[in-house]
């Protein structure tokens, strides 16, 4: 093989490469692009979280739970402040929250549906409505949220939990005892 045709094929092989991958790009996943907006704000959020935490002492250990609620209700007054324009919708957008009841549909499929009902029943019914930046009432049960829904979340940095509520599945900061946001009515 010469130099000349050696040459070629790789120039060819280039082109079919650069064809290629700009063919790949457009056809990502767009429910891949919702959840790394997702993503993308949870982690907007917990950003915000840190940086107003630094400005509070550090909470050491103490068999004194005023302590830490003190702690937490200065944190949390501060994330309100920050965030006192921010509503439902926030981090789940109407787009993120289409996508969030399309991936609990998806937990909910088979048998699956009559497992996290019958989770749900067993545990205390959580029935109140929430709102953002609310802080999640302390003599309310956190309802915890079924393992086959988790599944299909997802996942959370610490600090951020899902909790369901109602029908509401709630994103908490638990820092915080805050309701960062909601999707009302995600779950039957």
């Amino acid at each position: 093989m010469t130099l000349q045709r050696l040459y070629k094929l790789v120039k060819t092989l280039a082109v079919i490469l650069v064809g290629w991958t700009l063919f790949a790009q457009d056809r990502v996943n767009p429910d891949s692009l919702i959840v790394q907006d997702f993503a993308k704000r949870v982690n907007d959020y917990m950003n915000l979280q840190k940086s107003l935490a630094k400005g509070l002492p550090a909470p050491k250990p103490t068999p004194d739970p005023q302590i830490i609620l003190d702690h937490q209700g200065k944190l949390a007054h501060r994330i309100r402040e920050a965030r006192r324009h921010a509503g439902q919708g926030a981090i789940f957008t109407p787009e993120i929250s289409k996508e969030f009841r399309r991936l609990l549909g998806l937990a909910r499929e088979g048998q699956n549906d009559a497992h996290i009902k019958k989770s749900l029943e067993r545990s205390e019914p959580v029935r109140l409505t929430l709102h953002v930046n609310d802080a999640y009432p302390s003599d309310i049960p956190l309802q915890s949220t079924p393992p086959t829904i988790l599944m299909n979340l997802p996942a959370l940095p610490p600090g951020l939990e899902y909790r369901i509520a109602s029908h509401a599945l709630v994103l908490r900061d638990a820092t915080a005892n805050i309701v960062v946001d909601l999707i009302p009515n995600a779950v039957p």
